[in-house]
């Protein structure tokens, strides 16, 4: 370690006069010290005050420059030496020294400036905003020859790419040109997973996924997936998966997404659509979530029912019913919940059995499976046929009125009421009314009737009215029980109360003062008072349903 304090202040006084051929001998003897023990020599080195010195040092002319990034790049593995490294104005010489031509002094360049910003958001945000991605962009174009310095561009793309704030940058340049280039050349399974690194986080961007898909990301993806589908081999298992990920990722993007769908002629969805009856696990997943993307508009929605995809979907869910996979589950009732969002779509559905497959997993246990479930039955109901079929369904009511009850799953909480209420709405029958009576679920829909959501509270206040209108009676005692007046007491007294909730608890109102009950607790709360005042609404609506509202308060009384 003499010698090391030797060249200290060797590398002092010769740093000054930039006497190069003393300086080598000097940084040589470093960063030997550093190989031997990094630690102890980096606190040695920020100590002696030189790392103020090697700023000036970093010049692009200079036969030393290779050598003192390379001591920078060692001395920052050190986390207590990246903010000593920043106050000794290192990063800015570093940030223009990615202009270089010379290949060693790149490479160490890159090192140290990724050591640095290591693990920091604000240091590698500053690089950013100094520049530094176009530059690195350019350098993979440039040495893609060099396997080092694209490791190098790599790691630092894995990195910067993490941060929002780059992927605007990353877009205006030929990222994704580059990346698929490089992607294509690569045979080795770590190599491949580097490049991977950097897509996934990319990918997010729809600019970026967009660009991918034109530089032809999709082609080698299908082909890893072609390649790899049969194999056990832990690796290739892996790059499948990833592969297959991503292709769904790239999905997302409406402009990549249609792009790829061509009309439902293009050759990718026909490829995703043969990963569905698969064998493999992985791809029958990655099927049906493109599927569920590529359902995102109408036209499409219509394109893949119309092309059998429905049949497809159902076969997979048969398979995965006993102990199967909750992700595949999950994915192909997202897939069948946006195909029925189209009018057109649900009879042709229905026709097909869909009903009758998604409810074998009423069962589930899994709020993921659930939830789609509910969402894809409540797509399907809009005919009254299906409604009052479902509706007079004991088992799914009596599973419905339980998951009203899921309070931490405000998600399938919420599905099974809108379903409840929706059964009634679209069926307007008896029978359903009855069976949801029976099975305890009118006190849920007055709770649905204070929701937050002003869609869920009209949808409810719609479904009360029904069931007032069709079949009072049998609903009397649990309406009174959950406090259904005082509930619409409060809703119209309520200002921030929207207008069609305000025009909807009136219509409710008149509809139970058939019961006698429920039509002195009205008397008793004065509502004649607050509708009175709602005469003067500046809704039309409101106020015409106030003034007949009123009349039959004042006739009744």
């Amino acid at each position: 370690m003499d010698n090391l304090s030797d060249a200290l202040q060797k590398l002092k006084i010769t740093a000054a006069d930039r006497a190069e051929g003393s300086l080598e001998g000097c940084l040589d003897c470093l960063l030997q010290a550093l190989a031997q023990n990094n630690t102890e020599t980096s606190e040695k080195i920020q100590g002696s005050g030189v790392l103020q010195l090697l700023a000036n040092l970093l010049t692009p002319q200079s036969s030393c420059t290779a050598r003192v990034a390379n001591i920078i790049a060692e001395v920052a593995k050190n986390e207590f030496m990246r903010i000593p490294c920043v106050d000794a104005g290192l990063v800015s010489p570093l940030v223009q020294l990615l202009n270089s031509k010379d290949q060693e002094v790149l490479l160490q360049t890159g090192r140290a400036l990724g050591n640095i910003c290591y693990d920091s958001h604000s240091l590698q945000a500053q690089l950013i905003n100094m520049g530094v991605i176009p530059t690195l962009v350019k350098l993979l174009g440039i040495h893609c020859h060099n396997a080092a310095l694209t490791e190098m561009c790599l790691v630092a793309f894995g990195n910067l790419a993490e941060l929002e704030s780059s992927k605007e940058q990353f877009a205006s340049t030929n990222i994704a040109e580059e990346l698929v280039k490089l992607f294509k050349k690569q045979i080795e399974h770590d190599k491949r997973e580097m490049v991977f690194e950097v897509l996934a986080p990319l990918a997010e961007n729809d600019a970026i996924k967009l660009q991918l898909v034109e530089a032809g990301l999709v082609e080698c993806l299908l082909e890893i997936v072609q390649q790899k589908v049969d194999s056990d081999k832990e690796d290739d298992v892996a790059e499948l998966k990833t592969a297959s990920d991503l292709m769904v990722l790239l999905l997302l993007g409406d402009e990549s997404m249609q792009k790829l769908f061509e009309g439902g002629k293009g050759s990718v969805f026909q490829r995703v659509l043969s990963w569905i009856p698969s064998n493999n696990n992985q791809l029958q997943l990655a099927g049906a979530l493109a599927i569920a993307n590529f359902a995102r508009n109408d036209g499409n929605c219509i394109h893949m029912v119309d092309s059998g995809i429905v049949e497809k979907l159902m076969d997979l869910l048969d398979r995965h019913e006993e102990d199967g996979s909750v992700t595949v589950q999950h994915a192909a009732l997202s897939a069948l919940r946006n195909l029925a969002i189209p009018v057109v779509n649900k009879a042709k559905m229905l026709s097909a059995g869909v009903t009758g497959t998604v409810l074998k997993f009423l069962k589930s246990e899994m709020p993921p499976v659930q939830f789609k479930l509910l969402g894809t039955l409540r797509m399907l109901i809009d005919a009254q046929e299906a409604a009052e079929q479902l509706g007079k369904n004991a088992k799914l009511v009596e599973r419905l009125v339980e998951w009203c009850e899921a309070k931490d799953h405000a998600g399938v909480m919420g599905e099974s009421n809108r379903l409840l209420s929706a059964l009634i709405r679209h069926s307007k029958s008896k029978d359903v009314i009855k069976t949801i009576v029976q099975s305890g679920g009118i006190k849920h829909l007055v709770t649905m009737a204070t929701s937050e959501h002003v869609i869920m509270q009209n949808e409810a206040l719609v479904a009360l009215a029904l069931i007032a209108a069709l079949e009072l009676g049998p609903a009397e005692k649990d309406l009174e029980s959950a406090q259904l007046v005082q509930i619409l007491h409060r809703l119209l007294a309520d200002e921030r109360s929207a207008p069609e909730i305000k025009y909807n608890s009136m219509v409710l109102i008149c509809a139970l003062m058939g019961s006698e009950s429920l039509y002195k607790e009205v008397q008793d709360l004065a509502f004649l008072d607050v509708v009175s005042k709602l005469r003067s609404h500046e809704n039309k609506s409101v106020a015409q349903q106030a003034s007949l509202t009123e009349q039959r308060l004042t006739v009744e009384s």
